[in-house]
């Protein structure tokens, strides 16, 4: 593979000499082909346009939008003119628009890339906060620095060129878990290109080899694993977007096995998501034998469920060691520890009880205190691998520790942001992950996180977050709710995600919780997206003589079954007062849609006017009830609108309302 000293070298040499291309898969399943040399001469177009806006090399340029063509247009245009690029995922909860607002508030003077429906949302969402002056400080910022993705039509003069360094910034990666104060990681050209090729050893060479990926671009593995690296090994990459894998899961492997893709990604979350939706039929459709590697990181890998994923799919030929479990963080560019490619998935069963920091972990004496963990392979190419003490000191093989990164892929700090880059990274170049692990067998396991970041769905979540919406959206006083996440020991060796548990103090009745857990649920789930798996009552929560809340103490006490009881009692209390489902006198419309969203929703007591975030729906099965409907109603609703009227009687509305538009129309 050609070495290259940055992004913009990689691109310029691929629209000279490649004949390979980005293929856009659209929502119906259609593709539009991008060559690298087509993209390189878009780039550049929009960078002649950038530049006439007054956009100047070292500024920085926020993309904000959902489209793959045109995110990939802004951020080479942003790699050809040296603009810091800042890609911003969207997200349809309240909390990401403030994530927006918080971002903008660490930037200098940035320019924004976006459609206008976003933008009017980002505006009606500031407009509903006049008391938070982050949002209205933004928008006075922005006047005149937004360029909508709509009003770009003639393209017609090519943008200047400032040649990039390898120490130029290339982009910041905000990352995807606190939103009360996002982290800007930032990511140089050198940073970028050493964990390329890094990548790009590790895996085996790429000669033959083509990618697919429905990951979102605005995250590590989506932009770095599936565009840029396809694109540095002059492979062809298909690039799906993230809703459409959501609606359609099915998708992701015909298409895979439509084009002979090699090489693929999902988190855990997304192997379940297709496996809900997979059928005999379907596999019969499916001849998966030329994929080779199956990238499965981006939160804890759970190794049952990428064994339920290749047994479901051995009849379509997928290889039985296809799986390739790795890890890494944005911190450390995407990538830092591969297995080696090829090897069946490989576990290691550890005792829960010699898993704190400090202990040499022990093979368990009994099955109900297991924890069955993945190997995730040593450290890549230029990167540096240590389990360390509290004070940074390395400690010696099958003993649980700090992660720590070094090497030429690891950032050198957050934007603009000292403080937290002090003790993160000492002066030795050391970054503290967060996450501990230990070695075995000169592997990598990862046994937990250090700071409680819970992980749901392939994203980090942090408790203070949720608990700040709860004070915010719901008025639970801080400091007397806390949020945790928790794998109980009856799940730990199928859980593919965190629980989200909520912890509420709480000295009353039964009867009169009930209704405050259905206000906790609604809170988190209609502001963050977010469902809370269990609302347990507390007496007290557990703090340090400082005030602190001790959230891992919760946690292990769930985990252990300590309010088994509580959580029972109340589950049926709830099932006995909650209403009957009777479909009697309903319209014929309310009526199939009661009956569909029962069929989603099974052991859930449902009526037309229940609010889904209520029963503690989460935005993947709102996704699936949203194409059910659309395959019956086509074009009638879209996701925004069920998202915004989530309750039987309200979809129905919205549909009379559109059926009768259309026919006066």
């Amino acid at each position: 593979m050609t070495r290259f000293s940055t992004l913009q070298q990689a691109l310029l040499e691929r629209a000279r000499a490649s004949a390979c291309s980005v293929h856009f898969i659209g929502n119906d399943g259609d593709e539009r082909t991008v060559s690298y040399r087509a993209l390189a001469e878009r780039a550049q177009a929009l960078l002649g346009l950038l530049q006439a806006r007054s956009v100047a090399a070292d500024d920085e340029l926020v993309i904000l939008t959902e489209r793959l063509d045109a995110f990939l247009d802004t951020f080479w245009a942003c790699v050809l003119g040296r603009v810091i690029a800042v890609p911003v995922a969207q997200g349809s909860a309240d909390e990401h628009r403030l994530k927006f607002f918080r971002i903008m508030a660490k930037l200098q003077r940035p320019f924004v890339v976006t459609d206008r429906k976003s933008f009017d949302r980002l505006q009606t969402f500031a407009e509903l906060s006049p008391d938070d002056p982050l949002c209205a400080a933004a928008l006075r910022r922005l006047e005149g620095r937004v360029l909508f993705i709509e009003d770009i039509s003639s393209l017609d003069t090519p943008g200047k060129i400032h040649e990039a360094r390898p120490d130029d910034i290339a982009f910041i990666q905000f990352s995807s878990g606190s939103t009360s104060a996002p982290k800007g990681v930032v990511l140089t050209h050198h940073n970028l290109v050493t964990n390329i090729a890094a990548i790009i050893d590790g895996m085996g060479s790429l000669n033959g080899d083509s990618c697919l990926s429905w990951m979102p671009l605005t995250h590590d593995m989506g932009l770095i694993g599936f565009h840029l690296t396809p694109l540095f090994g002059d492979v062809d990459q298909w690039l799906m977007p993230t809703t459409l894998f959501v609606r359609r899961p099915f998708l992701w492997m015909l298409k895979a096995s439509e084009h002979r893709i090699t090489i693929t990604c999902s988190p855990n979350f997304g192997y379940k998501h297709f496996l809900k939706t997979l059928t005999p039929d379907k596999i019969a459709e499916l001849n998966l034998s030329p994929i080779r590697l199956i990238f499965n990181g981006a939160e804890p890998i759970s190794a049952a469920l990428c064994e339920d994923f290749l047994q479901a799919l051995a009849p379509a030929k997928l290889k039985p060691a296809t799986i390739f479990p790795v890890y890494g963080l944005a911190e450390a560019s995407l990538a830092a520890t591969f297995p080696p490619p090829g090897r069946p998935l490989d576990t290691v069963t550890l005792s829960r009880q010699t898993l704190g920091p400090g202990e040499k972990v022990q093979p368990a004496s009994s099955t109900a205190q297991t924890m069955r963990f993945v190997r995730l392979g040593s450290a890549l190419n230029d990167c540096e691998l240590r389990i360390a003490d509290t004070n940074g000191q390395a400690l010696p093989d099958g003993t649980v520790g700090h992660i720590l990164l070094r090497g030429g892929n690891v950032t050198c700090g957050y934007y603009h942001d000292p403080e937290r880059t002090a003790p993160t990274i000492n002066a030795e170049g050391w970054l503290d992950t967060g996450d501990l692990g230990a070695i075995i067998g000169g592997e990598l396991i990862v046994t937990g996180r250090y700071k409680e970041i819970i992980f749901v769905a392939g994203q980090n979540h942090y408790p203070q977050d949720i608990e700040e919406v709860l004070a915010r959206q719901a008025g639970f006083e801080l400091g007397k709710v806390a949020v945790a996440g928790a794998r109980p020991a009856h799940t730990n060796t199928r859980a593919d995600a965190d629980e989200v548990i909520a912890f509420v103090v709480f000295k009353g009745e039964d009867g009169d919780f009930l209704p405050l857990a259905k206000q906790l649920r609604r809170a988190v789930n209609e502001h963050m997206g977010l469902v809370v798996d269990m609302v347990v009552p507390v007496r007290q929560l557990p703090k340090t003589t400082s005030g602190k809340i001790q959230r891992y103490l919760l946690a292990r006490d769930y985990e252990n079954g300590t309010y088994a009881d509580t959580v029972a009692r109340l589950a049926a209390l709830d099932a006995a007062t909650g209403s009957a489902t009777d479909a009697q006198g309903l319209g014929d419309l309310e009526a199939w849609l009661l009956t569909l969203c029962g069929n989603y929703l099974p052991g859930k007591t449902l009526t037309v006017n229940d609010n889904f975030f209520d029963l503690g729906t989460s935005s993947l099965t709102l996704a699936q009830i949203y194409e059910e409907i659309d395959a019956a109603y086509p074009g009638l609703l879209d996701v925004e609108t069920l998202f915004e009227n989530p309750s039987i009687r309200a979809i129905a509305a919205q549909i009379h309302q559109r059926e009768l538009r259309s026919r006066v129309s």
